[in-house]
């Protein structure tokens, strides 16, 4: 991944973190690596864990980012979680999606419960 894109992505992940917790959401934690990937955040919404794929687009024509999650990053967005969610005793969870389009005045759009 070059240095752009890091940095569009980490720009992503806290643009969504901040997103989650003005709408409600307590910030975890935010980068956790695991066996089957990294989680790029994980929030609490009452007594639900949620893990978050955030996909961060600077702009586009011809298709969405969230579009970027093929069903191998899908499975290992799974995986990611349920080992999370075993190492920690979490009973009730759910993967959520963020995508961000666009860097100036940002459409962020919040699929709940995607995986």
């Amino acid at each position: 991944m070059n240095k752009h894109n890091q940095q569009l992505g980490k720009w992503g992940e806290e643009t969504a973190a901040q997103w989650l917790a003005e709408h409600g959401y307590e910030i975890v934690a935010q980068n956790i690596r695991t066996p089957y990937g990294e989680i790029d955040i994980i929030a609490k919404q009452k007594d639900i864990t949620v893990f978050v794929e955030v996909k961060t687009l600077t702009s586009s024509k011809n298709f969405f980012p969230e579009q970027q999650i093929t069903a191998r990053k899908r499975e290992h967005m799974l995986n990611a979680a349920q080992h999370y969610a075993t190492e920690n005793n979490i009973n009730h969870w759910q993967i959520d999606v963020i995508a961000i389009e666009g860097k100036q005045d940002p459409q962020i759009t919040h699929f709940e419960n995607a995986i």
